[in-house]
């Protein structure tokens, strides 16, 4: 499993919309691209948003955070809230929020989920497991990803994403989001103390080790399970592999 925090995002999402003749490079004045985000020309804003998605600078925020709440161009909004989560800032997730409930398009929805992770605020954690549990399958892949990163914040933080965790682990129609929630599960739980929902987490990653018919799903829960290190994971494991079944 990649880690979420993998700007090749921004091409997997903008495949399809190469970036026109113009674009910048590390030659490229940073004061530049901060111009031309609130340029009158949409070609710009996106160019410059782009650039932010590959480089840091606080004086971005603000206007990327007006890009993503009122651009009328949705690959611009996708580029905005990618840079963002390369730009994470505490001053931009009450927007991101916003935007993951109210924007239309799934592809800058995924981007928000993303920059959300990464930014690490435990206001993020609700809107997540709900963007987990309710948005289309490209946006709860990395929604599962990013309630991973909450494994900074503190214990209430934590145990409040394990169980949509554990549910789209077992529930989840797409294989890819049930991988994803066995990652993020492997994170997470490495910070719990031994409880009710640490348990529950081990016997679904286990259940998904032996249950689960796609392959992916299982190596993930395999990985997890390693990952935790708890003994009845381990045996499990141990034991599956002695009978030859993984």
């Amino acid at each position: 499993m990649p880690s979420p925090n993998d700007l090749n995002l921004i091409d997997e999402t903008l495949g399809e919309q190469p970036l026109q003749e113009g674009t910048p490079d590390g030659a490229m004045a940073a004061e530049s691209m901060l111009q031309m985000l609130t340029a009158a020309d949409k070609n710009q804003r996106m160019i410059a948003a782009r650039y932010f998605c590959d480089h840091r600078d606080a004086r971005a925020v603000n206007p990327l955070i007006g890009l993503l709440q009122g651009d009328v161009c949705p690959l611009t909004r996708v580029s905005a809230a990618y840079a963002l989560g390369r730009n994470a800032s505490e001053t931009a997730v009450p927007a991101l929020i916003d935007v993951l409930a109210q924007d239309w398009n799934g592809y800058v929805r995924k981007g928000v989920v993303w920059a959300l992770g990464n930014c690490g605020d435990r206001r993020s954690v609700d809107p997540l497991v709900h963007a987990l549990q309710n948005d289309i399958s490209a946006v709860r892949l990395w929604a599962a990803s990013s309630l991973a990163q909450v494994a900074k914040l503190q214990y209430e933080d934590i145990s409040r994403a394990i169980p949509p965790l554990i549910r789209g682990l077992r529930r989840d129609k797409m294989a890819a989001v049930r991988s994803n929630c066995a990652w993020s599960l492997g994170q997470l739980c490495r910070e719990m103390p031994s409880n009710v929902i640490y348990a529950t987490a081990v016997d679904a990653l286990i259940e998904a080790l032996v249950e689960d018919e796609d392959v992916g799903v299982k190596e993930d829960a395999r990985a997890a399970l390693l990952r935790i290190g708890d003994p009845n994971g381990l045996q499990m494991i141990e034991a599956l592999e002695f009978e030859g079944l993984i």
